[in-house]
């Protein structure tokens, strides 16, 4: 709740901001008011600009084949749009617009675990919970805290929730997480080192092996994500090859946080390649949705047949 505080606040402030700024300089100069205004308002988008310029300049890799001009600027536009949906609607005034679905009820029938990332809080999932509410299927959506605090502490509350989705439905959950989400899954795991208590991990845009972009935050939790950072390493060590079966690993050549898009992959697990998708675009895209939840009923991964590849073809129908 402390994030849905402060982002609210922020939006508060930032359309005031905006207005004050118009209502100043509109006698003396309407021009430089609007100029001035539209400049506040559309900061965002410019913001986002910035980090599609990075990707494309950093994040080229022969892994993963390079998103087009065309595909850059579709991503661009989806992830303002998720973006202000995310921060500016759902995350600070209607992150409890769902509460967790898990009752007696549920009995018998496998549940979803939801772990948002850095700078997010449940809210994030509004959509996901929606549909799993609608179909009556039990679900947990965490808030971790602190916000910037170290990612291992937060495998805490992955034990707990794992923990009663399993008492509440007598079955192993689905389990997934949205970019920082998915290392504290890895985190839990490491601190458990019992892969067979859920069902699946599922990570979206997940920087398994850190981002270049991690090397601009300031927080503890960002610079654990930085590429090469001693945390990344000792949880890699730590990290026995044969867990990588559990792992469903969705990743984007457009993907404008977590870039080289190769690092967003596991070694050895099925990785699955979403053409186009911009970071928080991929938690609203329903044919992601669909795919992880396909995932409910289908039977554990049992081999290593999709290994990285320089040229995906596991991609997910729909986008």
């Amino acid at each position: 709740m402390q994030l849905a505080r402060l982002q609210a606040l922020l939006i508060l402030l930032w359309l005031a901001s905006a207005l004050a700024m118009v209502g100043v300089y509109f006698y003396v100069s309407p021009v430089l008011a609007w100029t001035g205004g539209s400049a506040l308002v559309l900061g965002p988008a410019m913001v986002l600009g910035l980090e599609f310029l990075a990707l494309h300049r950093f994040g080229r890799t022969p892994r993963v084949p390079t998103a087009s001009a065309a595909q850059l600027w579709c991503a661009w536009a989806g992830e303002l749009w998720a973006a202000w949906l995310t921060f500016c609607w759902h995350q600070p005034f209607f992150s409890r617009r769902y509460a967790d679905q898990l009752g007696p009820e549920h009995g018998g029938q496998r549940g979803v675990v939801l772990v948002h990332g850095y700078m997010c809080n449940r809210g994030i999932w509004n959509g996901w919970m929606k549909v799993l509410a609608q179909q009556g299927r039990p679900f947990m959506a965490l808030n971790l805290a602190p916000v910037f605090g170290e990612i291992d502490p937060h495998a805490a509350a992955i034990e707990e929730a794992i923990t009663r989705m399993t008492r509440a439905t007598g079955l192993a959950p689905l389990v997934v997480g949205h970019s920082m989400g998915g290392l504290v899954l890895r985190a839990w795991l490491r601190q458990a080192r019992a892969p067979e208590r859920v069902h699946r991990l599922v990570s979206l845009g997940t920087p398994h092996r850190g981002t270049w972009l991690a090397q601009w935050g300031h927080t503890r939790n960002a610079q654990q994500m930085c590429i090469g950072s001693p945390w990344l390493e000792a949880l890699e060590k730590d990290s026995p090859r044969a867990w990588h079966r559990y792992w469903v690993c969705f990743y984007s050549n457009a993907d404008n946080i977590v870039f080289p898009a190769c690092h967003a992959m596991l070694e050895g697990t099925d990785n699955r390649f979403v053409p186009g998708l911009a970071h928080v675009q991929m938690v609203h895209a329903p044919a992601v949705m669909a795919a992880v939840l396909a995932l409910l009923e289908a039977p554990l991964w049992q081999s290593c047949a999709h290994p990285l590849k320089s040229t995906p073809t596991d991609s997910v129908s729909g986008l």
